[in-house]
């Protein structure tokens, strides 16, 4: 048996080919109960999960956040977590590049933007690079619904598409996808005109139309 690490990392290539089967799956038409069917497939033992995933902004204030464990029970539970988060992680230098806590027997990987602090959590045996891959999908997905502008306001402009950058990402916990221009992608065909075919439309026009459609469906 070899080390640790190595043994992670086999595990980790041999999640990405059930995770590229899995999304081969789900692009076909299934009912409701074949999709759940699917993701009880893909258990834990199968794929990795995720805790949570957090958006704070340079104050430690929650912008979005999505959990996926009944560790945190009560809404009061998940803010004291996330001042925790920003506590512990607030003075370290993530700009450049991702960086990694352990904080009440979990893995952190965290990456700070402007000011934006985006945060993945997993459990302490959980693959780091795998997180790490989470973090930088999130980060790649919000980056192109931003249109490059990823800031507080924006952030605050455009809530809507980043929670649907939560759901492209994962489901109850299971990670589905990772690649930030195909969760964008997806963001924007929620809502793009039936009659307008996706060829004929830029990625920013598409997400503009996400953006109105859903802005509508709010004030009714």
């Amino acid at each position: 048996m070899g080390p640790p690490n190595v043994i992670k990392k086999l595990s980790f290539e041999a999640y990405k080919v059930r995770l590229v089967r899995f999304n081969d799956f789900s692009q076909q038409k299934f009912s409701e109960n074949q999709s759940l069917a699917m993701a009880s497939f893909l258990s834990r033992n199968d794929c990795p999960t995720v805790k949570n995933i957090l958006l704070l902004d340079s104050e430690g204030k929650r912008v979005a956040v999505r959990y996926y464990s009944d560790e945190w029970p009560t809404n009061a539970a998940k803010l004291a977590f996330e001042k925790s988060v920003f506590t512990k992680t607030q003075k370290t230098n993530a700009r450049s590049e991702a960086e990694i806590i352990i904080l009440e027997n979990k893995i952190i990987v965290y990456k700070f933007v402007q000011d934006l602090h985006f945060f993945v959590t997993g459990e302490d045996d959980e693959n780091e690079l795998m997180l790490a891959t989470v973090l930088q999908g999130f980060f790649d997905g919000v980056n192109l619904v931003l249109r490059n502008n990823v800031d507080l306001r924006e952030a605050l402009e455009n809530l809507d598409l980043i929670l649907l950058c939560f759901d492209e990402i994962v489901d109850r916990g299971i990670v589905l996808e990772t690649d930030g221009s195909i969760i964008a992608g997806k963001v924007a065909s929620h809502s793009i005109d039936d009659n307008s075919p996706l060829s004929e439309q830029t990625i920013t026009q598409a997400l503009a139309a996400a953006r109105e459609h859903l802005t509508r469906s709010l004030l009714r």
